[in-house]
């Protein structure tokens, strides 16, 4: 066989007179190899394996092909082969059922609605055509079908980390982003603390180790730590009202006090005020390196986690921080309704959503279950554990990477944490459905939203004082925010969180004004109640400001069938 093929290799025609004829050698050649594949064992199985092979992806193709087509078998049969994969294809609402007409065929299409954990499933069904001159009309299988997959399910470790925020020097945002033509006006932000000790501790554990003093080689650290430790020596030049001036300006115990702000927690804002520096004071030169103090407007808890976040933020924020020029205000209410807090209404969809919470609690036999085996581990009543919200003091050990909490009687473990944080995900998802939160959001928002408004529309007609405005608050203030505004599939909000609200003008038409809202970097303008869809119906790239003037004067009100926010307050539900 060798020398058969080294002879057809080498082998070179002999030049012929007249008219060369290749057709003998070549027909040889061929007759040559077609003997030499059938002598080979090992090609001619190769070539059986390849049949093979391609008859088992035909016969593939054409059961899923059946799957697809075929109206009695359900396209989510792929569920189980899909949850070996880590992907939830189960869908979730009610059932909606419509026709459709593809061709001579009419389809019955079964659907249901999307969710947050995906689009939902869909099922075609034949509907039997009437005759048509005594025949039957033939069923037709062709038709072009949009194949969905749900995503995976929220997992908790990951919304966990999400939470804790930890400090990224690489976390950017879109803030600032406007057409070429477009000038910026004013900036007001609310931000919620940066990350604390835990507010309440678990009974008969050890409370986690944790030092609240500022180090600025300790990780994480910012490279503007070090001085705004430095610059405290001068804060005596600040104004600060009322009970403020009696808060630390810094985070300055070894073992950390409740609810203190820890070193992660400055950080976070340093980075927040870092990054809105470049934006908005090198970019788009909002403040002068000489600006004055009445061109901000500071607003603050009578705590020291928020007072602190606050001054971190400033402090990177600023062109020239100087505290001669610092003047916070003092906030008493944590949803910042100042002297609109009467309302009765609020406090009766408040207790409405406590309700809905206990309801949905009881209901959920493996959370109980998890508090009975940590409170048996602590040695202490069930009750009483529970309203120890142990979730907090958990998170504090999950974000700092410290060893749950041990006893005698063993430890409290991560699958304990995922139970816990699992239920509060799935009591986020809850509150969305039900929308009774988002009654309470919206009277509990409408007092900060009104007086952004007023502060925005005296930029819009000339005014220069108060382009910037800074609210620190906390998860209570942010959480109703988001909701009043629409902004439904908003995570929790997390440790540094920043909601920001930013006004343009148009520069060929002064008098037209346009709002931004962002969240944590990502523009939501178009998830808003006001702006939702607007990209989609109008040339205006951004969302008219007058849309966000009349939801809050106006449009927030509907839903209690009022037209202002004391009716609103006052009206009771029948």
């Amino acid at each position: 066989m060798r020398a058969t093929l080294s002879a057809l290799l080498t082998h070179t025609p002999q030049p012929h007179k007249g008219r060369v004829s290749w057709r003998p050698s070549h027909n040889g050649s061929v007759k040559m190899c077609v003997t030499m594949f059938f002598r080979s064992r090992f090609l001619f199985l190769l070539a059986v394996a390849a049949l093979l092979a391609v008859l088992s992806l035909s016969l593939q193709f054409s059961m899923m092909r059946q799957k697809i087509l075929d109206p009695s078998i359900s396209l989510w049969q792929g569920e189980k082969a899909s949850a070996r994969r880590g992907v939830s294809m189960k869908p979730a609402g009610d059932r909606r059922a419509r026709e459709r007409r593809v061709g001579n065929q009419r389809w019955r299409v079964q659907e249901r609605p999307k969710s947050r954990n995906g689009p939902g499933a869909v099922h075609l069904i034949p509907v039997t055509q009437p005759k048509e001159e005594g025949v039957v009309a033939k069923t037709r299988k062709r038709i072009l079908v949009d194949l969905y997959t749900a995503p995976p399910r929220l997992d908790p470790i990951y919304e966990a980390y999400v939470y804790c925020n930890m400090p990224n020097k690489t976390d950017h945002g879109l803030e600032g982003h406007a057409p070429p033509d477009y000038k910026l006006l004013s900036v007001h932000v609310m931000i919620r603390h940066g990350d604390r000790y835990p507010l309440y501790a678990i009974p008969k554990t050890k409370p986690p180790a944790i030092d609240c003093t500022l180090i600025p080689g300790r990780e994480p650290s910012h490279r503007l730590l070090e001085n705004f430790i430095k610059h405290r020596n001068n804060a005596a030049k600040a104004q600060l009202d009322g009970p403020l001036n009696n808060i630390a300006l810094l985070p300055s115990h070894a073992v950390c006090e409740m609810g203190e702000l820890t070193q992660t927690g400055v950080v976070q804002h340093l980075l927040n005020g870092d990054h809105l520096h470049d934006t908005y004071i090198k970019k788009h030169k909002l403040l002068p390196d000489n600006w004055a103090v009445k061109q901000i407007y500071v607003e603050s808890t009578g705590k020291s986690r928020t007072l602190q976040s606050g001054l971190a933020l400033l402090y990177s924020l600023l062109p020239k921080f100087d505290w001669g020029k610092i003047h916070i205000r003092h906030q008493w209410s944590t949803i910042f309704c100042s002297n609109n807090c009467d309302c009765p209404m609020r406090n009766h969809y408040l207790e409405e959503e406590q309700r809905r919470q206990y309801n949905l609690r009881v209901k959920n036999s493996l959370l109980e279950q998890t508090y009975i085996d940590m409170a048996e581990i602590v040695g202490i009543p069930t009750r009483q554990l529970r309203a120890a919200n142990p979730i907090d003091s958990l998170l504090c050990h999950f974000c700092h990477n410290v060893s749950f909490p041990c006893t005698e009687h063993g430890c409290i473990n991560l699958k304990h944490f995922k139970v816990i944080k699992a239920h509060q995900l799935e009591d986020e998802q809850d509150r969305q459905r039900k929308r009774l939160y988002h009654k309470y959001a919206l009277l509990a928002s409408h007092p900060i939203l009104n007086q952004t408004v007023t502060r925005m529309q005296r930029i819009t007609q000339g005014r220069k004082d108060e382009v910037f405005a800074l609210y620190s608050a906390h998860d209570v203030t942010v959480a109703p925010l988001l909701s009043a505004l629409g902004i439904t599939h908003a995570s929790f909000p997390r440790f540094g969180t920043r909601i920001i609200f930013e006004i343009w003008q148009n520069g060929k038409d002064k008098k037209k004004n346009f709002v931004r809202i962002l969240y944590n970097g990502d523009d939501v303008t178009s998830q808003t109640s006001f702006c939702y869809g607007h990209k989609m119906h109008s040339k205006q790239l951004l969302c008219p400001f007058e849309n966000f003037v009349n939801f809050v004067r106006k449009d927030m009100f509907a839903v209690f069938n009022s037209t202002n926010y004391y009716d609103a307050c006052h009206r009771r539900v029948l």
